[in-house]
């Protein structure tokens, strides 16, 4: 359950698959949802929408922000690891934009959001449609009238290490 440590105290996120961890509190409000959720006296958390190996990269990037803010770090310590932090699938990062939509924790979304536009800048269309799982509707004509139209479209660069 849940304890006091001097003044902070102690919360357990409860993954979907069931697995908890422990925060403390002054961490785990960094999530809107869990600040609403506290401010409700609860203790435990039980987050159905987000499984254990988002949770933990949830928690890694609340922990070093909720440091950084604490030991005033300075910026190019977080910019560094916020660019580690992001060399992940796309699949990977796609869970995480989810459960960060979840939890509230915007400035999580903002970096999530930012690199996955930055990697799909400068593909090709149909790496763009891989990337987001687009099926093709056209038929073959339609879309060769479409490929005729527009031709810039169509270029650009495939994938990259980090693409499912």
């Amino acid at each position: 359950m849940a304890s006091t440590s001097q003044e902070s105290k102690i919360l357990i996120l409860k993954s979907s698959e069931g697995v908890e961890f422990e925060m403390e509190e002054s961490i785990a409000v960094q999530s809107g949802t869990i600040k609403n959720m506290v401010e409700d006296d609860c203790t435990v958390f039980p987050l159905p929408n987000v499984d254990t190996k988002t949770l933990i990269k949830i928690i890694e990037y609340i922990k070093k922000h909720a440091d950084a803010e604490k030991t005033d770090s300075n910026e190019d310590e977080i910019k560094t690891f916020d660019k580690e932090f992001v060399k992940i699938t796309i699949h990977d990062l796609f869970e995480l934009v989810l459960a960060a939509n979840y939890l509230h924790i915007s400035s999580l979304m903002d970096l999530l959001c930012r690199t996955i536009a930055d990697r799909i800048k400068n593909k090709s269309y149909e790496a763009v449609r891989k990337i987001f799982n687009i099926t093709i509707d056209y038929t073959a004509e339609e879309e060769a009238q479409v490929r005729k139209e527009h031709a810039w479209a169509h270029e650009g660069e495939e994938f990259d290490e980090y693409v499912d």
